[in-house]
């Protein structure tokens, strides 16, 4: 048994934590007994000093343990799911859940809201009449039984000490520490009772991680974490230094979803990323034995109709509308203005401030500047064009949609500001920079 300051002081000093240790310190987050002040304390020196992966892994399962595992014995088939670190426009998981359900596998998807510039999964769902994301352990797992894929927000039951212990980083300059990113990242998807995952590491000017070194030391942590605490796991490193596909905002990126399932329109760039996240997912969960078979077996989810139609059972056995696919325009809210943002002058459009043109969605009221702020889901961007290509002047450029045609200007002058142009094509970073295992 050791005392709370005992612990600070070890790793204060650059030293390694025992598992013992770090199993009183997640007790004490979880059942009161460390003090905020003690927490911010290790908090600080876990985020100067780092963490071996041996501490790194009993941290995780400290937090797991913390609260509820789901068990899911008697299935017939694998259980998997995917996570991203975020961005602008990222709704891949909308999409992949179904298409790999449809493909054999079970995905028990817990997700997150907005955070900053980043979209919501949880909040793109919520612009769907109905939906309730939040749902009982005993529902998760009757609905995944039931359709092959659930997607709800993090039950209170899931990993309780993470709740906490995110919240004081928060507060103490202490979130981009990459030990306690990963144990809350993974303490949360082992609670779910994963066995397997795929990490979707974002990299660019939208992205928590703006270059390939801290993205891949990120997902190296996660990977070898994962691994360690028994869950076979793959990460990608993907570009984020642009919006990905057409849209950003909640209603907005609900309607390219139904358009992507459908086949009325999948923009490339997001056809390519979710299909490499799919194909690792079942080549993982060893389902289909190399990428070739794996993306063929997605592309089928899609043009047989069957991953449209696990959406739709999805939505509606989590109390939204039933003919949601079939009638999207009944269901998502429109919003009040809509403006159209066109080229200024000739010119390759080179770059964005994907970060910019996030928070000018946050600021339209699509997104939180406090965690109190009720969401308007009508709001955002539709119509983005994709960095590379050359623009005449009063081309279209994006759409802005608003409540109201002052934010609707603004949005349009902060969408404006966040371009960069070029008089020559410019080149344009991959979209998968690399795979870690």
């Amino acid at each position: 048994m050791y005392l709370p300051q005992e612990i600070i002081k070890q790793k204060r000093n650059g030293g390694a934590l025992t598992a013992d240790a770090i199993e009183q310190f997640v007790g004490g987050l979880t059942d009161q007994s460390f003090s905020e002040g003690q927490i911010a304390a290790l908090a600080m020196a876990i985020y100067l000093n780092g963490m071996q992966t041996e501490e790194t892994v009993a941290l995780t399962r400290a937090m797991r343990d913390s609260g509820a595992v789901l068990n899911w014995s008697g299935l017939n088939g694998p259980v998997v799911d995917k996570h991203s670190t975020g961005g602008v426009g990222d709704k891949v998981s909308l999409m992949l859940a179904p298409m790999v359900a449809a493909c054999g596998a079970y995905v028990p998807m817990i997700a997150g809201r907005g955070l900053g510039h980043t979209g919501g999964t949880i909040d793109k769902l919520e612009a769907i009449p109905g939906y309730q994301t939040q749902q009982s352990l005993e529902s998760i797992q009757q609905l995944v039984r039931q359709n092959g894929a659930v997607i709800v927000s993090q039950s209170a039951e899931l990993a309780p000490a993470d709740r906490r212990l995110y919240l004081i980083r928060d507060v103490t300059a202490t979130v981009e520490s990459i030990p306690l990113i990963t144990a809350s990242i993974l303490s949360k998807k082992l609670a779910a009772g994963l066995q397997y995952l795929t990490m979707d590491v974002k990299i660019g000017s939208g992205a928590i991680m703006k270059n390939v070194a801290d993205a891949s030391a990120l997902a190296r942590s996660i990977v070898n974490t994962a691994k360690g605490a028994g869950v076979p796991t793959q990460a990608l490193l993907t570009d984020m230094n642009q919006t990905l596909g057409t849209s950003a905002g909640n209603a907005l990126e609900v309607m390219e979803t139904l358009d992507y399932l459908t086949g009325n329109y999948r923009e490339p760039r997001l056809h390519q990323v979710t299909l490499a996240l799919g194909a690792s997912m079942l080549q993982l969960a060893g389902l289909y034995p190399d990428k070739t078979s794996a993306v063929a077996a997605l592309e089928h989810s899609l043009t047989s109709g069957k991953a449209a139609e696990l959406f739709s059972k999805m939505v509606a056995a989590q109390g939204g509308p039933a003919d949601l696919v079939e009638k999207p325009a009944q269901y998502l809210a429109p919003a009040k203005v809509v403006l159209d943002i066109t080229a200024p002058a000739s010119g390759y459009l080179a770059g964005a401030d994907t970060t910019a043109i996030g928070m000018a969605v946050v600021r339209l009221g699509g997104g939180r500047a406090h965690p109190a702020q009720v969401i308007n889901p009508a709001v955002g961007f539709s119509d983005v064009q994709p960095l590379g290509g050359k623009f005449s002047p009063g081309q279209l450029l994006a759409r802005v949609h608003a409540d109201s045609q002052e934010q609707a200007d603004k949005a349009k002058a902060e969408y404006l500001a966040a371009l960069n142009w070029s008089d020559t094509s410019p080149a344009i970073d991959p979209l998968v920079h690399r795979v870690i295992d």
